[in-house]
């Protein structure tokens, strides 16, 4: 029986489906069904029932997954003990990023922290939605925005500063914007996952949200940002996504006065990778890299 068989019969699990097991281990589905298969087989006991749907663990299975659990915290924990007693960050480091936030600033800094410690190897996953740090196997995940309660613990990297922006046309077209409340009159751009969309400002020194509406919604800031650029609507967004547009005119600031404090960008990881060596060095670097940067940037925040 193989450790890594142990892990895919466990993500299977929790993930409902071979299918959504395969996606979250990039594997293939076929992969993932024979190694489970050769898993039952070596233990001589069905685990799973197969269906057109999804999975139904038995009772076997049930018992066999919470002491894999057990068995692979354990591991994990190993692993972490003996990577604290190593100096020097080494290792693979599974790393999750806003895309944007990705192309504009880490890019970049990864190479720099790879050109210093070449026994360090990332596996970068660029995307806005929302991982499962745990569940999918990542050691650490970046994120932008007031946090959820979680298991995670989080180091706070930098402040982002976001931005209500829309195009000059947009703005000569449309009925002006006087306070959040006006937005309800407007075409907004929301961004990020289904479901009701809304923004945050400040009213009477309150952080107060706003629910907004628009021809389009998207998980993407770049794509958010050229429908306001085409004058599609308005938008908000952090800073490095828009400024650019902002600097060259084809966006314009709405709502400047009421606009909230920074978010915050966070550096999530589980609990058990506390100890890394390589994390803790990654999370420091990060720190101290993207505090030059905001130093030139406009308002202190990126």
């Amino acid at each position: 029986m193989q450790l890594d068989d142990m892990r895919i019969f466990v993500s299977a699990v929790e993930a409902g489906s071979f299918t959504a097991a395969a996606n979250r281990l990039r594997l293939s589905k076929q992969f993932v069904s024979r190694r489970v298969a050769a898993l039952e087989a070596d233990l001589g006991a069905r685990l799973l029932v197969r269906n057109t749907r999804k999975l139904a663990v038995t009772d076997l299975g049930q018992e066999f997954h919470e002491r894999a659990k057990r068995i692979l915290a354990e591991v994990a924990d190993t692993e972490q003990a003996m990577s604290a007693r190593r100096s020097e960050p080494r290792g693979l480091l599974k790393v999750s990023a806003p895309m944007s936030f990705g192309m504009a600033h880490l890019s970049p800094l990864v190479a720099e922290f790879l050109r210093a410690h070449p026994d360090v190897h990332f596996d970068m996953d660029l995307s806005d939605r929302n991982v499962d740090v745990i569940g999918e196997g990542f050691d650490m995940a970046l994120r932008i925005g007031r946090l959820a309660d979680s298991t995670l613990i989080g180091q706070k990297l930098i402040d982002v500063r976001m931005i209500a922006c829309c195009s000059p046309g947009y703005r000569r077209r449309h009925r002006a914007l006087q306070t959040p409340a006006d937005l309800a009159q407007h075409a907004c751009l929301p961004y990020g996952q289904q479901g009701r969309a809304s923004w945050d400002f400040m009213i009477d020194g309150v952080r107060t949200p706003f629910e907004v509406r628009g021809p389009l919604r998207a998980n993407n800031g770049e794509v958010i940002r050229d429908a306001a650029v085409a004058g599609l609507g308005i938008c908000y967004l952090p800073d490095f996504i828009v400024a650019g547009s902002v600097d060259a005119g084809l966006l314009v600031e709405v709502l400047e006065a009421f606009m909230p404090p920074p978010n915050a960008l966070h550096a999530l990881y589980p609990q058990h990778r506390e100890a890394s060596v390589t994390i803790r060095a990654f999370t420091q670097f990060l720190r101290e890299q993207l505090a030059a940067r905001a130093a030139t940037a406009r308002g202190g925040a990126l």
